[in-house]
């Protein structure tokens, strides 16, 4: 049986990307803090879905997260067939105002997890079953496009995420593994509670937002497809696609406009 690890998959676009791989037929294995939320995913995957589904509750953002979750990963499965970066957050605020603890945190769970957790389980992607393809599947956001003032970190991070993805990819183009790039825009998730966002963004937000089943569908299509980069939703897709044309100043501006009015 061939296996997907999803992380950061107790809610949100985690927990509907850990549906949509049950419903094409993968085995999961879910990692997450909330160990109770986790459990009752595991259990709708085993008796909606009747695909083998076990869990690991863990705080990703402590440093040795990765090494715990892959070892963990190894004793499960001889056949990981698919790695979800998915846990991430975002923190709203003028960046010198934020705690930069808290903002250090939120670094470590955005870049260096997916980036830890990738190296130790490549060899394990690589491996598996010869006539088996392998993915990775990283979620970033349309904000790694760019430049993104009061969620100057979070955007920073996501950017970073797509980086890595699309040299990894060149990096393994000629191997069973694929590396696809996730980049949602507004999503119906707890994202903006998370990061702290006001009421006032928040409805802002909710006039474009997705829901996390639409965009998980999108995804693991696009990943099953082998797109390098899946924008879900046309409205993202004009965004995304505007900022390579349009000048950095104006975009920032025009983000700035939409964030920073609601501090």
């Amino acid at each position: 049986m061939a296996y997907a690890l999803v992380t950061g998959a107790s809610r949100g676009i985690g927990r509907a990307l850990a549906l949509s791989l049950a419903e094409c037929g993968y085995d999961l294995l879910l990692v997450a803090r909330s160990g109770e939320a986790l459990q009752e995913l595991a259990s709708e995957i085993i008796l909606k879905h009747q695909r083998e589904a076990d869990f690991l509750a863990i705080d990703l953002a402590e440093p040795e997260a990765a090494t715990t979750v892959a070892g963990w990963v190894q004793q499960q499965t001889p056949n990981l067939a698919v790695l979800v970066n998915n846990a991430g957050y975002g923190l709203w605020g003028r960046f010198e105002q934020l705690p930069l603890a808290e903002q250090q945190n939120m670094l470590q769970l955005n870049m260096a997890l997916p980036v830890a957790l990738t190296h130790a389980l490549l060899p394990a992607l690589r491996a598996g079953r010869d006539s088996q393809k392998s993915y990775i599947l990283n979620v970033a956001s349309t904000a790694a496009y760019q430049a993104v003032p009061s969620l100057t970190l979070y955007a920073a991070s996501k950017a970073f995420l797509l980086s890595f993805s699309r040299g990894l990819r060149y990096e393994l183009k000629d191997t069973k593994v694929s590396v696809t790039c996730l980049c949602p825009g507004a999503t119906t998730t707890s994202f903006a509670d998370r990061a702290g966002m006001g009421s006032e963004l928040q409805k802002t937000a909710e006039k474009v937002s997705m829901t996390p089943e639409a965009v998980a569908a999108v995804a693991v299509a696009g990943m099953l497809s082998g797109q390098a980069e899946v924008v879900p939703g046309i409205i993202n897709k004009v965004s995304a696609g505007l900022t390579s044309l349009v000048p950095k100043g104006l975009t920032e501006r025009i983000a700035a406009g939409i964030y920073e009015k609601y501090l």
